[in-house]
């Protein structure tokens, strides 16, 4: 009877150690949780990636290649990833409602469209960035072209949007920067190929 009382005595001991090493390992998981909900209110939830390049020809000339969504198959990195992937269009290219999509099986590429939302003339064109796949998110793009003289022109690619919270804790980890900025570099230099390259007569 005693050893059976013991016994009884040894498994509520036991039972109320379980309970408390839950209970601290709850309150421990709780606690992360909480800091990491307090981290993201701190962080910037904006973020913008922008490369630009000289090309040797007039503004003009360069922003009526650049304002056509069909020309960033020539140049644009992102669009050359996958060949086989999907396109459509929609609207008139280079003016405003103009959308082209794209839906790849490569995760890199995905699935999503981008719509033409403004043109001034010969300064800039604006993007709205739909994506469905992988992940859902809209962002923004657009090409700035200025006039460095009669043949040479300054072009900006840029890329910025907005992360809502706590979904932007994760550009502590992520560097847009670094992530986007090499491959606008290589777009724009492709860009800059195709421009400059001697009109055959």
């Amino acid at each position: 009877y005693i050893i059976l009382i013991g016994k009884q005595f040894n498994d509520h001991k036991s039972k109320r150690i379980i309970m408390k090493f839950l209970k601290i390992t709850g309150l421990f998981i709780l606690g992360i949780v909480v800091l990491v909900l307090i981290a993201a209110l701190l962080v910037n939830k904006k973020y913008a990636v922008e490369r630009e390049i000289t090309i040797k020809q007039p503004v003009s000339k360069v922003f009526n290649y650049v304002k056509l969504l069909k020309n960033q198959d020539n140049f644009s990195v992102w669009n050359q990833m996958d060949p086989t992937m999907k396109k459509t269009f929609t609207g008139i290219d280079g003016t405003v409602g103009a959308v082209a999509g794209w839906e790849s099986e490569n995760k890199e590429v995905g699935k999503g469209e981008q719509e033409i939302v403004s043109v001034n003339s010969n300064k800039k064109i604006n993007f709205e960035m739909r994506f469905y796949e992988p992940q859902e998110a809209t962002g923004h793009a657009y090409f700035i072209t200025d006039s460095l003289g009669d043949s040479l022109t300054l072009v900006k690619w840029g890329f910025y949007g907005k992360m809502s919270y706590p979904m932007n804790l994760m550009l502590v980890f992520m560097d847009m920067d670094t992530m986007l900025g090499p491959q606008l570099k290589t777009s724009l230099q492709n860009l800059k190929v195709i421009l400059e390259k001697p009109e055959k007569r």
